[in-house]
């Protein structure tokens, strides 16, 4: 043991086996590493990159057209027409004051409905379904007249991953 002197009176004892500055930063660098490996990283896995672009699929949607998802709780699975087939939440690019129709005929299981909510938040003029927590959902359809105040697509059940935009242009 190693004691240094500060005065005549004192005496401070220092560690044997101290971990050296060096040492330290190895074990911090080798344990981001393999966090980093791991895949605990901050990336947030909601598709977007460095620069804020976003790989969501986007739909431009012909007036008229009916747009079908499964329903399932990790998001809105497309399945019509072919250019949603597989693309989860994709954003529906809409034609003002034309009409569409949107829902699911199947889902997971689990409680499920659809809304069509603004900005705020809220329902747009009554367009949602009652929760069905049924498989076969046949009746989760809504046809409306794209409006302005139309930014998204939810399952109120599962708000924070079955929700797609709305772009009415």
């Amino acid at each position: 043991m190693n004691f240094y002197v500060l005065n005549s009176n004192e005496k401070v004892m220092a560690r044997d086996n101290a971990i050296s500055r060096r040492t330290a930063l190895k074990v911090t660098g080798a344990a981001a590493a393999t966090a980093l490996v791991a895949g605990c990283s901050d990336d947030d896995d909601n598709g977007d990159d460095d620069n804020g672009d976003d790989d969501t699929a986007e739909y431009e949607a012909e007036p008229d057209d009916e747009i079908i998802f499964f329903a399932e709780s990790d998001g809105w699975e497309g399945e019509s027409p072919d250019d949603i087939d597989g693309e989860v939440n994709p954003t529906l690019i809409l034609e003002e004051g034309e009409s569409y129709t949107i829902g699911w005929e199947e889902g997971d299981g689990s409680s499920h409905n659809i809304e069509i909510r603004d900005d705020g938040g809220s329902v747009v003029d009554g367009h949602q379904t009652d929760e069905v927590d049924e498989p076969d959902g046949d009746d989760q359809m809504l046809e409306f007249e794209a409006t302005e105040d139309m930014v998204e697509y939810v399952c109120a059940p599962h708000d924070n991953a079955m929700i797609g935009t709305i772009e009415v242009e």
